[in-house]
């Protein structure tokens, strides 16, 4: 049977607008002049054995393991998780949990710096007639996905709160991701309400619910908007980094027909 391929990662790019100042990847290209000079310095080879003088071009990066699309393990968001086991790493994470049906949450109507509740999250998959099943991967579609790279990105979309996260993960959801910089909402926002009323428990609060459940989320996932709701799926496989918080990823939806 036929399938439609949709890529969910972005590019890791450097000099654009995709993480806070100075947490950004850096990115040097080096090219093939360059590449035929260290073949020579480390093999020894003579002048003009290289076809067109050219050796081998390459990249060298100075990056985290949360720039670009990445899946976060439970090790990022508390030491513990499920109430006091030590929380995985993501060379830890089964593999199973990253193949399963796709099922995609639209809020991107929802206002900048929005706290989804576990309310919202029913609404909408009553919405679209689903229900949660163990092992569905969900992703959640919010304003952010269009800005990535610009100057407000870091400013936009709504983002998943305790609740909505526990909703998710009470239903056997594992793994699930947001097109946004945070799968919180904006954490200048929520480090604003914070301050208005006293109530820091409300700053980064969906990845914190981690403490308490045991789920992988990804960020800065691309091309939600051309999903269905249901109908697709997806695999997600994160790079394996030794004890890592998280690890790089290149998620996409397989779309039968």
């Amino acid at each position: 049977m036929p399938q439609t391929i949709i890529d969910l990662a972005v590019s890791l790019t450097g000099g654009i607008r995709s993480d806070p100042p100075g947490l950004g990847p850096e990115i040097t290209y080096l090219d093939h002049a360059t590449g035929a000079a260290d073949f020579q310095r480390m093999f020894g080879l003579p002048d003009g054995v290289l076809r067109d003088g050219a050796g081998a071009a390459a990249e060298r990066c100075a990056i985290t393991t949360h720039n670009g699309t990445h899946m976060d393990a439970p090790w990022h968001y508390h030491p513990t998780m499920n109430g006091g086991e030590r929380a995985l790493t993501i060379d830890e994470i089964p593999l199973d949990w990253c193949f399963g049906p796709g099922v995609k949450l639209d809020f991107r109507h929802l206002p900048n710096g929005h706290t989804v509740s576990a309310a919202e999250v029913e609404a909408e998959l009553a919405r679209i007639g689903h229900g949660l099943q163990p092992g569905d991967i969900v992703l959640v579609n919010t304003a952010a996905g269009a800005r990535y790279g610009q100057d407000d990105y870091l400013a936009t979309g709504c983002g998943m709160g305790r609740e909505a996260t526990l909703y998710l993960t009470e239903r056997g959801v594992k793994v699930c991701g947001t097109d946004a910089w945070s799968w919180d909402p904006p954490l200048a926002m929520q480090a604003a309400l914070a301050r208005e009323t006293g109530d820091w428990s409300v700053f980064w609060e969906g990845h914190k619910a981690g403490a308490d459940t045991v789920y992988c989320h990804m960020e800065k996932l691309a091309n939600l908007d051309k999903l269905p709701a249901t109908g697709f799926r997806v695999i997600a496989l994160p790079v394996k980094v030794e004890r890592g918080s998280a690890g790089w990823c290149r998620p996409v939806a397989l779309i039968d027909g």
